[in-house]
């Protein structure tokens, strides 16, 4: 790997963990400190393993879909969730993502199985801020303050960096793809060297990101199953205004998804035909959290309500109707050849169904000290502390194996989360 993959201080640093549990119980996280020992997992291998003879036997039905919220510096969770999967042989066939999970998801689908954890520790590592201040001994007694100023007045090395256009003035009439605060170029040639496009466009993996239409303020999910992507549809799925520029594709620009909806679960529950399923949504912001006492902890509870991006209540909704799908199911089920064999009942009967959807959700921890400023701390502890809690999460919930239960015929979706 080349000199800015991460370091062995990033190695070091990855010994933060969170608790485990079951589903349908209380999988009780407690919040993760950047100074607290924990067993080093082994994140030595850069090939990911199917491991598919050991894992047949157990391996459930459908296929395996992982959907990424956005959220910035948040997303080392996201990488972490994925070598823990995959180290357990669980390699996702479907990866739908937003903003940073649009990022993490086309390094994931746009590379070979056994080249996949080497580009996002390739990518995290270029990205974590390795300035003096963003080391462990300073976070430990300033937070991660000064190198979030930092990120804001310099930007991140192969990301972002300040738009020389927007010093001059914000009502100047620029255009909308330069009317922003920080130019993208970097993560353009980022992107361009660590996802293979040919790849991702052979469909070996599904990848689906989500951008929202800056004219119509409509979501718009581009997915490869359906068409060739490129470059230009990661990084609309990322481009969050008024920081990021939009991005034109055709004869329309598109801003960031998660503008829109954070939380691309729809994009697999809507999906046609319906298949079996096992869906892991990993989840960045905290939809749960104590009543703030300040205006600082205002900005950062405002934050988390609106990116968690009411999660819960759109499953509740699928759940719902796809609970309906089921009972139109079972009401087939006891009708005579002769009543199904009616037009118009045949029309009513296509609208069950009899694919059931395990979803498993994980939360990415509260770290010590994080405030709302916490989707831009690119400090190397804080991305170390996210990636190493999204690698035991994952492992937790393999050893655990939740999906692994008779659901109810009636129950289409079937949810197994950690409780805060």
């Amino acid at each position: 790997m080349s000199s800015h993959t991460l370091s062995p201080v990033m190695t070091e640093a990855f010994r933060e963990g969170v608790n485990g549990g079951s589903a349908r119980v209380a999988y009780k996280q407690a919040p993760t400190s950047a100074s607290e020992e924990r067993p080093e997992a082994n994140l030595t291998p850069e090939v990911c393993p199917r491991a598919a003879e050991s894992l047949r036997s157990g391996e459930p039905q459908g296929q395996i879909v992982l959907v990424l919220q956005g959220g910035g510096a948040l997303g080392a969770y996201q990488a972490g969730v994925y070598q823990g999967l995959c180290e357990g042989g669980i390699v996702p066939d479907w990866v739908i993502g937003t903003s940073i999970g649009a990022i993490n998801g086309a390094l994931i689908a746009g590379n070979a199985i056994e080249d996949r954890l080497g580009k996002l520790k390739e990518f995290w590592g270029r990205i974590a801020n390795r300035r003096a201040y963003g080391g462990l001994w300073f976070a430990s007694l300033f937070g991660s303050a000064l190198a979030n100023f930092d990120t804001v007045m310099q930007g991140v090395p192969g990301f972002f960096e300040p738009n020389p256009a927007a010093s001059w003035s914000m009502y100047l009439p620029v255009g909308l793809e330069h009317a922003a605060l920080y130019t993208t170029e970097p993560l353009r040639r980022t992107l361009a060297e660590l996802v293979n496009f040919d790849y991702l466009n052979r469909k070996q993996t599904r990848l689906t990101v989500g951008a929202v239409s800056v004219r119509s303020g409509q979501m718009r999910y581009f997915d490869s199953r359906e068409m060739d992507l490129d470059v230009r549809h990661v990084m609309a799925s990322g481009a969050l205004p008024p920081a990021f520029p939009a991005v034109r594709i055709g004869d329309d620009a598109y801003w960031d998804g998660g503008i829109y909806s954070n939380t691309p679960m729809e994009a697999v529950l809507d999906d046609k035909p319906r298949r079996d399923s096992l869906i892991f949504s990993v989840n960045i912001w905290q939809p749960h959290g104590a009543e703030p006492a300040s205006i600082w902890e205002v900005f950062s509870r405002q934050k988390d309500i609106q990116y968690a991006s009411r999660g819960r209540s759109h499953i509740a909704r699928q759940d719902q109707i796809h609970r309906l799908r089921h009972v139109i199911r079972q009401l087939e089920m006891r009708l005579t050849e002769e009543q199904r064999n009616d037009a118009a009942v045949r029309e009513l009967i296509s609208y069950g169904c009899r694919t059931t959807m395990h979803l498993v959700r994980l939360l990415s921890p509260k770290l010590d000290r994080e405030d709302h400023t916490k989707d831009i701390d690119f400090t190397r502890v804080s991305i170390e502390s996210r990636w190493q809690a999204g690698y035991e999460h994952a492992r937790r919930v393999l050893a655990e194996k939740p999906w692994e239960c008779e659901p109810n015929p009636l129950q289409g979706i079937v949810i197994h989360e950690r409780a805060d």
